[in-house]
């Protein structure tokens, strides 16, 4: 089933963007929130707070940025 995200569409090449970046921020940006939101969604769902899971994904996101942290 497609999400609301993954039908956002893509600028081409012909659009004249300058970057592949900012071709893609878009729909990365809106893929960041509908994730953000299923979380949030989901962690209600077993009975935290909003504001719990908003400071849960915040706090998994600045262990994610640390220096020094091995990616994939």
């Amino acid at each position: 089933m497609p999400t609301t995200a993954a039908r956002a569409s893509v600028a081409s090449p012909e659009e004249h963007i300058l970057t592949v970046q900012e071709a893609l921020e878009p729909l990365f940006l809106a893929l960041e929130e509908e994730a953000e939101v299923k979380m949030i969604a989901a962690a209600v769902k077993a009975g935290w707070s909003v504001a719990d899971a908003v400071a849960a994904i915040d706090e998994l996101r600045r262990n994610e940025l640390l220096p020094g942290r091995l990616t994939h």
